[in-house]
């Protein structure tokens, strides 16, 4: 990764994109630890989902690209998902709380809707 050429340290493209491909690791990881507080205060559950983020996203991260793909409407029900979790963490400061049952339900909920949806219109067409 690292090329020494005519005395001059220069790096290759296979490190920018190492470098490029953990710092998007990180940035989706940090990216969702306002979806884990909107679903548990336990520490230990927002500690271990972080690191299986850093660990697992960009598998996910391009599953997800090919689902979005298939499915057209999924990307609504996605933003529908990151709505509700969002007016969740605003509604615990009025001390308003959804038990966690309630929460992953919701976004079960939209995106099985969102699939069907996207097979129905797919279909129709």
């Amino acid at each position: 990764m690292l090329i020494v050429k005519d005395g001059e340290k220069k790096y290759t493209t296979l490190f920018v994109v190492v470098v490029l491909l953990a710092t998007t690791d990180v940035v989706f990881a940090v990216d969702s630890i306002p979806a884990v507080f909107g679903i548990t205060r336990e520490m230990i559950v927002i500690y271990t989902s972080n690191i299986f983020a850093v660990l697992g996203l960009r598998s996910l991260f391009f599953l997800l690209r090919g689902a979005v793909d298939r499915f057209t409407h999924l990307q609504q029900g996605i933003a529908v998902v990151l709505i509700f979790v969002g007016l969740k963490m605003l509604a615990e400061i009025w001390h308003i709380y959804l038990p966690v049952y309630v929460s992953l339900l919701v976004i079960l909920v939209c995106i099985t809707t969102a699939i069907l949806y996207s097979l129905y219109s797919g279909r129709k067409k």
